[in-house]
């Protein structure tokens, strides 16, 4: 069955984002070459890390009901998530519960200004 250039373009649109995903789970949660693993740990650790995914696509649709948008700079707007994203949301929303007064116990110590911290916050959920 011949496919015109619309078709082919299609196919490969498709096969981009089914690699871009697959990528960011290698980089994301380790999931790299088993060859050297026993077939049990494979298999553990594969279940595992499919687990730990979908996890974090479930929360990220959680986080999306509630009106959550993929961050961006200025100039480039997103209308949607990437895994890494995703990843990253899930991690910011999980770390949204702690102030300044969480991290500093010492009362001596200066405190770290909300708005830095939530600017660093921000920074390490993609870094992490």
């Amino acid at each position: 069955m011949p496919v015109g250039v619309t078709g082919i373009i299609a196919i490969f649109v498709r096969r981009w984002q089914v690699e871009v995903i697959f990528s960011e789970v290698r980089a994301h949660l380790g999931v790299e070459t088993l060859r050297k693993w026993s077939d049990k740990a494979i298999s553990r650790a594969t279940s595992a890390l499919r687990g730990l995914y979908s996890l974090i696509i479930l929360r990220t649709g959680d986080l999306l009901g509630q009106g959550a948008a993929p961050y961006a700079a200025e100039w480039r707007r997103k209308s949607n998530f990437t895994f890494t994203d995703a990843f990253a949301a899930v991690r910011r929303r999980i770390w949204g519960g702690y102030s300044s007064d969480t991290l500093l116990h010492d009362r001596e110590t200066p405190k770290i200004p909300p708005d830095r911290l939530v600017r660093m916050a921000d920074a390490l959920c993609f870094a992490a």
